[in-house]
């Protein structure tokens, strides 16, 4: 079997995604997500100009090598254009391998090591009391781990919170919009929606919050430790991580489980967090950090320091990555939670899909390949539409993490 040709669609059924479809001498394509939300058309030419002229002739068996050639092969390694652009071709090479021998990626990967994959959905709300609400409507739905994120007082918009309560996408069409931040706001406010929450629901529900970034190290350690009484499933991105090195003080001073991870494009991001036990979760994701195999071996790594995955899953993964991830997700031993927001109906219909959700887990289901594919016809009626994420300033003007 040899790689004859490939193609990089673009499309916005709600919000940018782009797809890469590889074919090959026998029929068989595959598909990759190459979604890098805000990025997206850096990605396109990247594959466009750069991989693809270097990916006809070969076998796509050979996910291996080529994944080498384009990672080693490159002398300028690494970062997230690069990472996403492999991770693409490394996914529908995969695909391909699937269908070609008539089964589940999974199996692949080592067969099921459970049978299904716990997912966590996103609460969010204005104020605590509408943040609960939200987190009830979860439950309802089946949800056994929620995700929960308010309002703050003082401050006129905060991350995670979202203006349609299912499809949170910050992603908007236009110049970068500018949120306001306060930390010590933050700090005061957060413990009260968790005490809140274990009050009204009890301690059996799986309680989650994201921080994104907005803390220093001290500052997450009062954080963690303040939390501790309600006993969250992680605190997750609580610090910016290019220092690694800054988790051993947050370490320190808080039990509250730790995740980290979701814009690291590289094992070298996550190796001191992870050899040192300095977090609990590694939430790298299948397109940002080069395909299954590169995120099969930071799994392998990451189980010799107990820590687990919990793959990043918001709306800027297209349905090909989450099918990819829960492939992933139900074949490694040290899974520990996936991440899933639901996509708009729009999406779904360009991207039909096998996986499916029930009473907290989704199941990958039994399609050979990834179980998912892509509607071209219907795509084309959804162009491009330039979209950013929003930028953050504190409350005095300091340019800062959004």
């Amino acid at each position: 079997m040899k790689i004859t040709d490939a193609k990089v669609m673009v499309c916005s059924p709600g919000r940018n995604f782009v797809t890469l479809k590889v074919y090959t001498d026998q029929g068989i394509y595959g598909l990759g997500d190459a979604t890098l939300n805000g990025r997206e058309l850096a990605v396109v030419s990247y594959l466009q100009d750069h991989l693809i002229p270097c990916l006809i002739g070969r076998d796509p068996f050979q996910s291996e090598d080529i994944w080498q050639y384009f990672y080693r092969g490159a002398y300028w390694r690494r970062g997230p254009v690069t990472m996403t652009a492999i991770a693409a071709i490394d996914m529908a090479l995969w695909d391909i391998k699937g269908k070609a021998l008539n089964t589940p990626v999974y199996n692949l990967l080592g067969g099921k090591s459970r049978d299904g994959v716990l997912v966590y959905g996103h609460a969010n709300g204005r104020d605590i009391e509408e943040t609960s609400e939200e987190v009830g409507k979860y439950i309802s739905l089946g949800y056994r781990a929620v995700r929960a994120q308010t309002g703050v007082p003082g401050l006129q918009s905060t991350y995670g919170v979202a203006k349609d309560k299912m499809f949170y996408e910050p992603a908007e069409k236009g110049l970068p919009p500018e949120n306001l931040w306060s930390t010590g706001k933050y700090l005061l406010h957060v413990p009260k929606l968790f005490e809140s929450l274990r009050l009204k629901f009890g301690d059996e529900i799986h309680l989650l919050h994201d921080v994104h970034h907005r803390l220093t190290p001290i500052e997450a350690a009062r954080l963690g430790k303040s939390l501790e009484p309600y006993h969250l499933f992680w605190l997750e991105d609580a610090v910016t991580a290019e220092l690694q090195e800054g988790f051993r003080i947050v370490r320190q001073h808080t039990t509250t489980p730790l995740a980290l991870g979701e814009v690291f494009n590289s094992i070298w991001d996550a190796h001191i967090l992870i050899t040192e036990q300095l977090i609990d979760y590694i939430r790298m994701t299948i397109v940002h950090s080069g395909g299954i195999t590169h995120l099969k071996k930071v799994a392998a790594l990451a189980e010799l320091y107990h820590v687990r995955t919990g793959c990043h899953g918001a709306t800027d993964l297209s349905p090909v990555s989450m099918a990819a991830a829960l492939h992933f997700d139900i074949a490694i031993n040290n899974f520990g939670i996936q991440e899933y927001m639901v996509h708009t109906r729009e999406t779904d219909a360009v991207f039909p899909h096998a996986y499916s959700f029930k009473e907290g887990f989704l199941y990958p289901g039994d399609v050979p390949g990834f179980g998912v594919d892509y509607d071209e016809s219907l795509a084309a009626k959804f162009p491009y539409q330039r979209a950013y994420l929003p930028v953050n300033r504190k409350e005095d003007g300091t340019m800062f993490n959004w």
